[in-house]
């Protein structure tokens, strides 16, 4: 399910270390952390109508992974938002963009793996594009991945991190069996997520979602269990086996590209009768106005 590339997007401009330069110019050293290790911390947002869903959620996951590893002389959380605005303001952006927000370690002195080489502090990306969502609302196809999800043992997914081959070598397989997307289950065969988004399993009217210990805790997810009892709607957190994914009544993905979007199928059985589910549709809404209504108003709007 690949986008159409936007032709807006040729002309934009991007925010590197202080600058907005257009798409053509927009580059780090090759010396840089993020090209010599995946040394690096992400965050996507999307602007919906003038706003940043979550954007003070994404801004502090950002500030908790680059002090988780040990990154000097982070930008503050201000500084971050005004290079955020400024990108958006530059490029006429106050609707339908996905923002991708990255801060490596920075630049090294010489090439290697050691962060005391890095001596000038960090390198921060804005790269604002006019994208919609990832994924339609009609609903994807998945396949459960070979790839086992991190274990915080070995590499703690609360670190939103830029190293994400095991999610790549999982989309690969995905890719191969000419799906939209890949299950990952966690090292004891439970349920994660996908590659790239937050899983939820509606079962005899109840909204059940994995436990976040080798997935990411998306803030997307977040906004669902909070509108979930909202409406009074159950929702909890469980070990869910692949068995519970084939015979959910509902299934559908969370993620800030992604919005929630219907699965209908898995490995090839088809979720209940293989449309998007009542409470799928419903739970779509409400987060759209949710995510706008609690988003961050950009100033220049």
């Amino acid at each position: 399910m690949l986008q159409s590339p936007d032709p807006r997007n040729q002309d934009i401009l991007i925010y590197v270390n202080g600058e907005l330069l257009p798409r053509r110019d927009a580059k780090v050293s090759v010396f840089d952390s993020v090209v010599q290790g995946g040394d690096a911390v992400w965050e996507g947002l999307r602007v919906y109508k003038g706003r940043i869903a979550a954007l003070g959620g994404h801004l502090q996951r950002l500030q908790n992974s680059a002090k988780t590893l040990a990154f000097a002389d982070v930008p503050t959380i201000d500084e971050v938002r005004q290079a955020l605005f400024s990108t958006l303001e530059a490029n006429g952006m106050s609707d339908e963009t996905h923002i991708r927000l990255t801060l490596t370690r920075g630049e090294k002195i010489t090439s290697g793996m050691n962060p005391k080489l890095n001596q000038s502090g960090c390198s921060l990306i804005v790269l604002a594009e006019w994208k919609p969502p990832v994924y339609a609302d009609s609903g994807i196809s998945v396949v459960t991945s070979s790839i086992r999800r991190n274990t915080p043992e070995c590499l703690d997914s609360k670190i939103h991190h830029n190293n994400l081959l095991n999610n790549i070598l999982a989309t690969i397989e995905a890719n191969v069996a000419q799906v939209d997307s890949a299950v990952m289950l966690d090292i004891h065969g439970y349920l994660s997520e996908t590659n790239d988004t937050n899983l939820f399993l509606v079962i005899d009217g109840v909204l059940l979602t994995p436990f976040a210990d080798s997935c990411l805790p998306g803030l997307t997810r977040q906004m669902i269990l909070d509108i979930a009892a909202e409406e009074g709607i159950l929702a909890k957190e469980k070990n869910l086996s692949i068995t519970e994914l084939y015979t959910a009544d509902e299934v559908f993905t969370t993620g800030t590209m992604g919005e929630l979007t219907p699965v209908l199928v898995a490995d090839g059985r088809t979720i209940a009768d293989g449309k998007a589910g009542n409470l799928t549709a419903r739970l779509q809404k409400l987060h759209r106005q949710y995510a706008w209504e609690h988003g961050e108003a950009l100033p220049f709007v």
